[in-house]
Protein backbone atom coordinates (compact mmCIF):
# COMPACT_ATOMS: atom_id res chain seq x y z
CA UNK A 1 0.00 0.00 0.00
CA UNK A 2 1.12 3.78 -0.84
CA UNK A 3 1.69 5.87 1.61
CA UNK A 4 -1.18 8.51 1.46
CA UNK A 5 -0.76 12.04 1.85
CA UNK A 6 -2.49 15.08 1.94
CA UNK A 7 -1.12 18.55 1.36
CA UNK A 8 -1.70 21.83 3.30
CA UNK A 9 -0.69 24.76 2.10
CA UNK A 10 -1.81 28.39 1.36
CA UNK A 11 0.58 28.65 -1.69
CA UNK A 12 -0.77 27.05 -4.83
CA UNK A 13 2.90 26.49 -5.91
CA UNK A 14 4.34 25.27 -3.02
CA UNK A 15 1.32 22.48 -3.13
CA UNK A 16 2.11 22.20 -6.54
CA UNK A 17 5.39 21.30 -6.30
CA UNK A 18 5.03 18.76 -3.37
CA UNK A 19 2.96 17.39 -5.42
CA UNK A 20 4.65 16.80 -8.39
CA UNK A 21 7.77 15.71 -6.32
CA UNK A 22 5.83 12.87 -4.14
CA UNK A 23 3.52 11.78 -7.19
CA UNK A 24 6.56 10.70 -8.63
CA UNK A 25 7.68 8.05 -6.29
CA UNK A 26 5.45 4.57 -6.66
CA UNK A 27 4.76 4.08 -3.27
CA UNK A 28 3.86 7.75 -2.25
CA UNK A 29 -0.06 8.91 -3.43
CA UNK A 30 -1.47 12.51 -2.60
CA UNK A 31 -4.62 12.15 -2.15
CA UNK A 32 -5.80 15.85 -1.52
CA UNK A 33 -5.49 19.48 -0.75
CA UNK A 34 -6.28 22.24 1.35
CA UNK A 35 -5.23 25.93 1.36
CA UNK A 36 -5.69 26.54 4.93
CA UNK A 37 -5.67 24.26 8.44
CA UNK A 38 -9.17 25.48 9.31
CA UNK A 39 -10.37 22.64 5.99
CA UNK A 40 -8.00 19.74 7.52
CA UNK A 41 -10.09 18.03 9.96
CA UNK A 42 -13.07 17.42 7.30
CA UNK A 43 -9.93 15.84 4.97
CA UNK A 44 -8.46 13.84 7.00
CA UNK A 45 -11.97 12.36 8.39
CA UNK A 46 -12.88 11.77 4.95
CA UNK A 47 -9.51 10.92 2.77
CA UNK A 48 -7.51 9.15 6.05
CA UNK A 49 -4.13 10.46 4.90
CA UNK A 50 -1.06 8.52 6.64
CA UNK A 51 0.89 11.76 6.29
CA UNK A 52 -0.96 15.71 6.29
CA UNK A 53 2.38 18.21 4.87
CA UNK A 54 1.03 21.24 6.77
CA UNK A 55 2.00 24.66 6.26
CA UNK A 56 2.82 25.92 9.63
CA UNK A 57 1.85 29.75 8.87
CA UNK A 58 -1.30 29.23 6.95
CA UNK A 59 -4.23 32.98 7.58
CA UNK A 60 -7.34 31.41 8.92
CA UNK A 61 -5.78 28.30 11.25
CA UNK A 62 -2.15 27.89 11.47
CA UNK A 63 -0.53 24.80 11.38
CA UNK A 64 -0.17 24.92 15.48
CA UNK A 65 -3.73 25.13 16.07
CA UNK A 66 -4.62 22.85 13.27
CA UNK A 67 -2.29 20.01 14.44
CA UNK A 68 -3.67 20.37 17.83
CA UNK A 69 -7.15 20.06 16.70
CA UNK A 70 -6.51 16.72 14.22
CA UNK A 71 -5.19 15.44 17.26
CA UNK A 72 -7.72 16.28 19.63
CA UNK A 73 -10.60 15.82 17.45
CA UNK A 74 -10.06 12.42 14.94
CA UNK A 75 -9.47 8.94 16.66
CA UNK A 76 -6.56 8.11 14.53
CA UNK A 77 -4.84 10.77 13.61
CA UNK A 78 -2.22 10.79 10.88
CA UNK A 79 1.20 11.64 11.16
CA UNK A 80 1.76 14.91 10.92
CA UNK A 81 4.54 16.68 9.10
CA UNK A 82 5.11 20.74 9.27
CA UNK A 83 6.56 22.41 6.48
CA UNK A 84 8.29 25.59 7.10
CA UNK A 85 10.06 28.59 5.36
CA UNK A 86 12.90 28.91 8.60
CA UNK A 87 13.75 25.44 10.53
CA UNK A 88 14.88 27.89 13.54
CA UNK A 89 11.38 29.56 13.45
CA UNK A 90 9.83 29.04 16.88
CA UNK A 91 6.48 28.16 15.73
CA UNK A 92 8.51 24.78 14.13
CA UNK A 93 8.72 24.28 17.76
CA UNK A 94 5.59 24.88 19.11
CA UNK A 95 4.19 22.90 16.37
CA UNK A 96 6.27 20.10 17.36
CA UNK A 97 5.27 20.78 20.72
CA UNK A 98 1.89 20.88 19.55
CA UNK A 99 2.13 16.96 18.47
CA UNK A 100 3.72 17.37 15.37
CA UNK A 101 5.83 14.45 14.04
CA UNK A 102 8.73 16.50 12.10
CA UNK A 103 9.20 19.35 9.58
CA UNK A 104 10.19 20.26 6.13
CA UNK A 105 11.97 22.68 4.64
CA UNK A 106 10.23 24.46 1.74
CA UNK A 107 13.73 24.90 -0.06
CA UNK A 108 14.57 21.36 0.56
CA UNK A 109 15.64 19.41 -2.26
CA UNK A 110 13.21 16.45 -3.83
CA UNK A 111 15.09 13.33 -2.82
CA UNK A 112 14.88 14.67 1.08
CA UNK A 113 11.29 15.75 0.47
CA UNK A 114 10.40 12.15 -0.30
CA UNK A 115 12.69 11.04 2.30
CA UNK A 116 10.47 12.93 5.21
CA UNK A 117 7.58 11.53 4.07
CA UNK A 118 8.95 7.99 4.42
CA UNK A 119 10.67 8.76 7.47
CA UNK A 120 7.74 10.55 9.31
CA UNK A 121 5.21 7.48 8.11
CA UNK A 122 7.17 4.88 9.06
CA UNK A 123 7.76 6.23 12.71
CA UNK A 124 11.08 4.55 13.57
CA UNK A 125 13.62 7.36 13.79
CA UNK A 126 13.62 11.21 14.77
CA UNK A 127 13.54 14.01 11.35
CA UNK A 128 16.57 16.04 11.50
CA UNK A 129 17.32 15.17 15.19
CA UNK A 130 20.42 18.07 15.09
CA UNK A 131 18.08 20.78 14.20
CA UNK A 132 15.20 19.24 16.76
CA UNK A 133 17.89 19.38 19.17
CA UNK A 134 18.78 23.58 18.35
CA UNK A 135 15.22 24.46 18.48
CA UNK A 136 15.22 22.74 22.01
CA UNK A 137 18.09 24.61 23.08
CA UNK A 138 16.39 28.23 22.10
CA UNK A 139 12.90 27.95 22.60
CA UNK A 140 12.76 24.73 25.15
CA UNK A 141 11.08 25.50 28.67
CA UNK A 142 12.76 24.34 31.37
CA UNK A 143 12.31 24.26 35.17
CA UNK A 144 8.51 23.58 36.30
CA UNK A 145 8.10 21.36 32.84
CA UNK A 146 9.58 18.20 33.63
CA UNK A 147 8.14 15.98 31.40
CA UNK A 148 10.04 13.01 32.90
CA UNK A 149 9.26 13.51 36.89
CA UNK A 150 7.09 10.40 37.71
CA UNK A 151 7.73 8.53 34.90
CA UNK A 152 10.04 5.77 36.50
CA UNK A 153 11.89 4.99 33.25
CA UNK A 154 13.96 1.63 33.68
CA UNK A 155 17.86 2.25 32.98
CA UNK A 156 17.44 0.11 30.03
CA UNK A 157 14.45 2.77 29.20
CA UNK A 158 16.01 5.86 29.75
CA UNK A 159 19.27 4.09 27.62
CA UNK A 160 16.90 3.68 24.72
CA UNK A 161 15.60 7.42 25.09
CA UNK A 162 18.84 8.84 25.02
CA UNK A 163 19.50 6.92 21.82
CA UNK A 164 16.57 8.23 20.64
CA UNK A 165 17.54 11.30 20.98
CA UNK A 166 20.41 11.37 18.80
CA UNK A 167 18.09 10.34 15.91
CA UNK A 168 18.73 6.71 16.39
CA UNK A 169 16.02 3.87 14.21
CA UNK A 170 15.12 0.96 15.95
CA UNK A 171 17.95 -1.14 14.15
CA UNK A 172 20.32 0.88 15.10
CA UNK A 173 19.06 1.11 18.87
CA UNK A 174 19.51 -2.42 19.03
CA UNK A 175 22.61 -2.77 17.07
CA UNK A 176 23.88 -0.31 19.90
CA UNK A 177 22.17 -2.42 22.56
CA UNK A 178 22.96 -5.72 21.14
CA UNK A 179 19.44 -6.75 21.22
CA UNK A 180 16.53 -7.63 18.82
CA UNK A 181 14.89 -5.36 17.07
CA UNK A 182 11.73 -6.50 18.69
CA UNK A 183 13.13 -5.91 22.56
CA UNK A 184 14.03 -2.07 20.96
CA UNK A 185 10.30 -1.78 20.12
CA UNK A 186 8.97 -3.31 23.15
CA UNK A 187 11.40 -0.28 25.23
CA UNK A 188 10.03 2.19 23.06
CA UNK A 189 6.36 1.95 23.68
CA UNK A 190 7.25 1.68 27.16
CA UNK A 191 9.12 4.93 27.24
CA UNK A 192 5.92 6.67 25.00
CA UNK A 193 3.42 5.35 27.47
CA UNK A 194 5.35 5.84 30.58
CA UNK A 195 5.95 9.57 28.88
CA UNK A 196 2.53 10.01 27.74
CA UNK A 197 4.00 10.91 24.37
CA UNK A 198 2.29 10.44 21.04
CA UNK A 199 5.66 9.63 19.06
CA UNK A 200 9.48 9.77 19.33
CA UNK A 201 9.50 13.84 18.81
CA UNK A 202 7.38 14.00 21.58
CA UNK A 203 9.59 11.75 23.77
CA UNK A 204 12.71 13.42 22.40
CA UNK A 205 10.71 16.87 23.24
CA UNK A 206 10.26 15.59 26.94
CA UNK A 207 13.47 14.35 27.64
CA UNK A 208 15.31 18.14 26.57
CA UNK A 209 12.60 19.67 28.25
CA UNK A 210 12.85 17.84 31.42
CA UNK A 211 16.70 18.63 31.70
CA UNK A 212 17.20 14.69 30.99
CA UNK A 213 19.65 15.18 28.08
CA UNK A 214 20.96 18.57 27.30
CA UNK A 215 20.32 20.21 23.92
CA UNK A 216 23.59 21.23 22.69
Amino acid sequence: MPVTVLLVDDEPLVRAGLRAVLEAQPDIEVVGEAADGAAVIPLVRQLRPDVVAMDVRMPLLDGIAATRAVLRTVAEPPKILVVTTFEDDEYVYEALRAGADGFLLKRARPAEIVHAVRLVAEGESLLFPASVRQLAARYGERGGRDALAGARLTEREAEVLRLMTQGLSNAEIAGELVVGTETVKSHVGAVLAKLGARDRTQAVIAAYESGFVAPR
